[in-house]
């Protein structure tokens, strides 16, 4: 999993379906009914049935209304389902002590409320259920009609043995209770690292197919842009240097070699690396990520400060890559300003890029950094002209490529008054430099270690 990464699941996440439990109502029902008719009319002993069925029939009404009122597909929350519960433990509380109260041997069924708890709901919802349990058969311990028995040889069982019983069934209450619990709760953690691991994979997988889609179109595109920039070349020498459309030409050439070069930059993103050992301090990144948005109109404000040496780490294309887009998004959309703050201290280091455009829009605040979502709300112009618009795909390659160097990113909008759109970039202070750089000796062994034994070096410019 990526740095930050945390798992889907939370205590009172919607688990339990409705028809579960209805169904699992209507087997209690149709059984109780089954052993109270049995013992009546077949076993012909004496018991108050029509109590006895009135509370079953309770059950059937319950499950007809919410059959009627609820689809089958509701998922409960934890308060909801521990009510239906504790009503099923109830219900057959009211049963047994109608029926014998602990000498009945069917008692034992009041574990399964707490066991479906203890495999679903959050651990506070079924230590309430537990100690319903227990209170439910301490109270039948001592207070119940009698067992149904024959009339002429009634049975009474002694205190001792009922005691047992009770003994036996709140024990099993808490052993089996933590037990399923337990079991339950090792289930639903391998699911949510089974599902954080499926997505970090999708996520791979699609960013190895853009690898493949840049490594295309560079060859692809090589042959156009030539031609782009020879027209170009060739149309500013014969226009006059006074022509109203010199500077648009010399613009037109410019932004096909700026091209050349960021499809020349993509297909090295996995290349470079290893080749480029130089050391690379964070303010030699934020100038380079700044420079190529100098001129363009708007102002982009660069300010460090932290404790400590400034941060020293391996130079790799990849961060390049992340930080240059995000800024180039922030520049994109900002009114004219975008300030970029770099801060680092013993325990971490980060940057945040801030910019006084529009900011995020609501509707995809939750899915950024997803593919093929767009990450703002669009100008006026780029509104107006589909072929502006982007793929959606910028903020998902940045983040990927900085979550790869233990990275975490967090977008977010200014708050009131204020406007405009806030990416933070945070690494680990170790990432950034666990190996210190300055020694001769160190160095030294780094550059002397061969290609199968390469430094630790910086995590933060390392793929």
């Amino acid at each position: 999993m990526p740095q930050g990464a945390q798992p889907t699941h939370r205590p009172d996440a919607p688990r339990l379906k409705l028809d579960t439990l209805v169904r699992l109502r209507w087997l209690a029902v149709a059984g109780q009914t089954i052993a109270v008719v049995v013992v009546r009319f077949w076993l012909g002993f004496q018991m108050p049935i029509g109590l006895c069925l009135a509370a079953i029939a309770l059950s059937a009404w319950l499950n007809l209304f919410l059959k009627v009122r609820y689809p089958s597909s509701l998922r409960l929350r934890g308060w909801t389902a521990a009510l239906l519960l504790a009503y099923d433990l109830v219900q057959l509380a009211a049963l047994l002590f109608l029926t014998g109260g602990l000498q009945n041997p069917f008692s034992i069924l009041v574990l399964v409320p707490v066991m479906v708890s203890a495999t679903a709901l959050a651990p506070r919802l079924t230590v309430a259920l537990g100690g319903l349990a227990i209170a439910a058969v301490s109270l039948l311990a001592v207070w119940h009609l009698p067992l149904p028995w024959h009339a002429e040889a009634p049975i009474s069982l002694p205190l001792l043995y009922v005691g047992g019983v009770w003994m036996a069934l709140v024990s099993a209450v808490l052993f089996m209770g933590t037990y399923a619990f337990r079991v339950a709760e090792e289930s639903r953690q391998l699911a949510d690292a089974l599902a954080a691991t499926e997505l970090v994979l999708a996520r791979e997988q699609h960013l190895s197919a853009l690898d493949g889609l840049a490594a295309a179109a560079a060859h692809e595109l090589g042959t156009p842009l030539a031609t782009i920039a020879l027209v170009a070349k060739e149309l500013e020498r014969e226009l006059p240097k006074d022509s109203p459309h010199a500077d648009d030409v010399a613009l037109l050439r410019s932004q096909s070699q700026r091209c050349r070069d960021i499809l020349g930059k993509l297909t090295s993103l996995s290349t470079q690396t290893d080749q480029m050992l130089d050391r690379f301090p964070i303010s030699h990144l934020l100038a380079e990520v700044v420079e190529p948005h100098q001129g363009t109109g708007v102002t982009i404000d660069v300010q460090m400060a932290g404790k400590g040496p400034e941060p020293v780490g391996r130079r790799n294309p990849a961060v390049l890559y992340g930080v240059g887009n995000l800024l180039e998004n922030a520049v994109d959309f900002a009114h004219s300003r975008v300030d970029v703050r770099a801060a680092w201290d013993e325990a971490g280091v980060s940057i945040v890029i801030a910019d006084d455009g529009p900011g995020f829009a609501p509707d995809v605040m939750d899915h950024i950094g997803e593919p093929y979502v767009t990450t703002r709300s669009r100008v006026a112009e780029a509104a107006e002209d589909h072929e502006a618009g982007g793929l959606g795909l910028g903020f998902f390659i940045a983040k990927t490529l900085l979550e790869r160097s233990q990275a975490r990113v967090e977008m977010s909008n200014r708050a009131a008054p204020e406007h405009g759109a806030v990416v933070r970039i945070a690494w680990p202070r170790e990432a950034m430099d666990g190996v210190r750089g300055g020694t001769a000796g160190a160095e030294s062994a780094a550059r002397g270690r061969t290609e199968t034994q390469k430094p630790a070096g910086s995590a933060l410019f390392r793929s």
